[in-house]
């Protein structure tokens, strides 16, 4: 590969050498953007590795590529950050790192090229370009990452114990490339994740479920999580979903080993999207069996109730997990408790109250949940996946029309609580509530469409069950609350 060529080809490399040589320093591209060069991927953040300030080098820059350049200053690391285009470009001096084995923080001093070189996590990531007119477009490579990135090898540059206990982040590291890149991890690096993962524990939650987070969002999820659980890392950060492993036989019985068919949940899901929330709805939808498993001499092995006990134990895995605990929670929490919900459609037979009540509960989140439900189809059994997809088709087409008619989406009783309290003069109260969830219940059943002159009817008729009388009229109420549409 011609580097001075490529290089070349990039203008703002041309500023840093300029810039480099007016200053008289020295600098290079270092680390993932090389990486990705000799991979061929799109990368947009480049590093920049100078023997000298990399602050002062990142202001010289700035002022060749013009008054619109901002320098971001990162005063207490040593680094500053330049956006030219749409490149983000880090320039740092080149460090020398040592470790206190209770911090993940390093001590720092200015070192030279191979000291900095040292210092990377992976040899794939310690390689260099040089931007300096004696060897401009040369690769510095000291640790042979070209031939590790061409027999697909996460390595580290030096002893991997060393490595891994000065900054136990690179274990997660090292799984994450392998997940996102389809490598192997290198026998002797591989040895020193699982012998050190206890080291994982000085690591911030917040880092490791990024890590995490970008394990999950990799082409074929399952292989980062199964080298977490080999490596024994995963029994650490997240032991609730490793008591899903195992079978367990009574009577000649087993039930399936719900890891594994989890995993491949999350890869079926993988494959149809890319959204990072679907993806944890997939780990978590049977989160719960472990909870709720059971064993019947006739029935053999059960997990009733594993969906609602999913549901409830998603706010205090995401709270654990340091995820967020907003719309995108309550978007996993709702996944969870309705994934059993088409299947069971399909086998009974489908009536337009039950597709209300789903599209109802599941609201905007249907299109994801037919994922998830399409992708919990594990079966080896052709003729069983045959039929499930065939019934998931069906339902599929009945939610379209229904949804197309009642528009359950995004549904709200025509006639809302506030009605209510007007219509009978009342303060919130169980009364209320009573009748709205009625009239709610009788809309879903289609007893009464969504409608206020028959929702108002309804709603004076469960007054008067409870003894209420309105004290303003439909007409009134029309003109004081109902909203104009």
């Amino acid at each position: 590969m011609n580097f001075k060529e490529i290089i070349n080809s990039e203008p703002i490399f041309e500023v840093i050498a300029q810039s480099a040589t007016e200053l008289g320093i020295e600098a290079y591209v270092i680390g993932g953007y090389v990486r990705d060069l000799l991979l061929k991927r799109a990368n947009k953040d480049i590093d920049i590795v100078c023997l000298g300030s990399g602050i002062g080098l990142a202001e010289k820059v700035a002022s060749k590529l013009g008054n619109n350049v901002h320098v971001s200053f990162f005063k207490n690391f040593g680094t500053a950050q330049i956006k030219f285009n749409d490149l983000e470009i880090e320039f740092v001096g080149a460090r020398k790192e040592s470790y206190r084995h209770d911090s993940r923080k390093p001590l720092v001093e200015d070192g030279t090229l191979e000291d900095d070189q040292n210092r990377r996590d992976f040899t794939i990531n310690a390689m260099g370009i040089s931007l300096n007119l004696k060897d401009f477009g040369q690769l510095i490579d000291p640790f042979d990452g070209v031939n590790d990135l061409q027999k697909k090898t996460i390595r580290t540059p030096l002893n991997p114990e060393i490595t891994f206990s000065d900054d136990p982040l690179r274990m997660m590291r090292a799984i994450r490339f392998a997940s996102q890149l389809g490598f192997d991890i290198e026998g002797t690096t591989f040895d020193a994740i699982a012998a050190m993962k206890d080291r994982i524990g000085i690591v911030s939650q917040e880092r490791i479920i990024e890590e995490l987070n970008k394990i999950i969002l990799s082409r074929t999820p399952s292989y980062g999580f199964k080298l977490l659980f080999y490596t024994g890392l995963l029994q650490i950060i997240f032991p609730e979903f490793c008591e899903l492993q195992g079978v367990e036989t009574m009577d000649g019985k087993g039930h399936k080993d719900n890891f594994y068919h989890t995993l491949q949940v999350l890869d079926n899901v993988a494959i149809k999207s890319d959204d990072l929330w679907l993806r944890w709805a997939a780990i978590l939808h049977d989160i719960a069996k472990p909870a709720t498993k059971r064993f019947h001499p006739k029935a053999g092995w059960t997990f009733h109730g594993h969906e609602e006990l999913g549901a409830k134990m998603v706010p205090a895995l995401f709270r654990k997990l340091k995820l967020p605990l907003d719309s995108k929670m309550r978007m996993v929490k709702n996944l969870v408790r309705l994934h059993l919900r088409p299947i069971a459609l399909a086998k009974d037979g489908v009536s337009d109250s039950a597709l209300r009540r789903l599209l109802f509960e599941a609201g905007e989140d249907i299109d994801s949940l037919m994922i998830l439900c399409r992708a919990d189809i594990t079966s080896k059994d052709y003729n069983k996946v045959k039929r499930y997809l065939s019934n998931y088709d069906k339902v599929e087409e009945m939610l379209i029309e229904l949804d197309a008619k009642d528009k359950l989406r995004n549904f709200q009783p025509v006639i809302t609580g506030e009605i209510i309290m007007e219509a009978f003069d009342l303060s919130p109260s169980r009364e209320v509530g009573n009748i709205k969830i009625a009239i709610r219940e009788a809309i879903l059943e289609g007893i009464i469409p969504n409608d206020f002159e028959v929702a108002y009817d309804y709603m004076i008729a469960e007054g008067e069950k409870l003894n209420l009388k309105p004290v303003k009229t439909k007409e009134e109420l029309r003109t004081s609350v109902v909203p104009k549409s």
